[in-house]
């Protein structure tokens, strides 16, 4: 007659487990399978002339096909002011929401000051500082926040297994 959602005869919904330690062992079984890394939350630093560069970074982070795969907390418009106190209370909020600051450098970065201040302010803060390559040319020079704290900045270039284990390990050792 109608669906209660009862089944009768002893079958059960899970895998076949008729008794509870059955059902039990199922449960430990699946609690001991390999679980997913926890998605990161990532606050992307760069200079405005990159943003091209950026938001196919973000694109990839999106596709599920891709290694790379973060939560983007980074500013996806700029702050509509002069302020630049205002401007750092926003960004400060940005990074204390994230676990890792990634700092994408080209060939012109070392000359923002914003980018210099997100990364000290990141690591003011305690997250966890990558810096990707994603110029053309291996020897670009680093921001000098970057520079003056090497032991605590892992500088990687543009593979996505590279970030991605990167981002990871400096969440974990923040």
């Amino acid at each position: 007659m109608g669906g209660s959602g009862y089944v009768s005869g002893g079958g059960s919904f899970y895998g076949g487990a008729s008794n509870v330690k059955e059902l039990e062992d199922v449960a430990k079984k699946e609690l001991q399978k390999e679980t997913p890394t926890t998605r990161r939350k990532v606050f992307v630093s760069f200079r405005h002339t990159d943003k091209k560069m950026i938001d196919f970074l973000r694109g990839q982070a999106k596709n599920e096909g891709s290694e790379l795969d973060f939560i983007d907390m980074s500013l996806k418009v700029p702050f509509n002011s002069e302020n630049a106190e205002y401007i750092k209370r926003g960004i400060r909020a940005r990074i204390d929401q994230s676990s890792v600051t990634l700092v994408a450098v080209s060939e012109d970065t070392h000359k923002s000051d914003w980018v210099n201040w997100e990364v000290e302010e990141s690591l003011k803060r305690g997250k966890g500082v990558v810096v990707v390559n994603i110029s053309k040319n291996n020897n670009v020079k680093m921001p000098a926040a970057v520079e003056s704290n090497r032991d605590k900045i892992k500088v990687v270039a543009w593979k996505h297994k590279d970030i991605m284990d990167a981002v990871d390990e400096a969440a974990e050792n923040r």
